[in-house]
């Protein structure tokens, strides 16, 4: 758990958890994470750690709100609380984390640490396919 406090307090005095809160969590919980030495720090944390680890080291409670939630209204008085909630609005297996943990990956490595893959059953979502002329045509004469 030490590794990780050391991982969180990184990320926060980096300044890079704002806009990626998400991918963030979707890599505390459900990736392996290793020093660029070779040590590894975790195979992944539950929910309930997850909030105790960043109430202990005193995240921003303000970056809720790019999950859409307010913080004052998150039990403000349990912070351990009000993090476990945030985790669950996250929805941490959506593909916008997954997008969100990917960029993040990348700026964790010159912070020296890396993230393994993405976990597996766990896949991006599909890019819709082009829309052609003769598509909206169709739909049309359907009308």
């Amino acid at each position: 758990m030490d590794g990780l406090q050391a991982l969180l307090e990184a990320v926060r005095d980096a300044g890079i958890a704002s806009g990626h809160l998400r991918g963030l969590f979707h890599i505390l919980i459900g990736r392996r994470i290793s020093t660029t030495s070779g040590d590894v720090i975790s195979t992944g944390v539950t929910w309930r750690e997850l909030s105790n680890l960043l109430k202990n080291s005193r995240f921003d409670k303000e970056l809720v709100r790019e999950l859409g939630a307010d913080p004052d209204t998150l039990s403000p008085r349990d912070r351990q609380r009000m993090w476990y909630s945030a985790i669950g609005l996250a929805k941490v297996d959506s593909p916008q984390a997954l997008a969100q943990a990917t960029k993040l990956a990348a700026m964790l490595k010159p912070l020296g640490y890396l993230v393994g893959p993405t976990p597996p059953g766990v896949t991006p979502a599909p890019e819709p396919p082009p829309k052609s002329e003769d598509d909206a045509k169709a739909k049309k004469k359907k009308k």
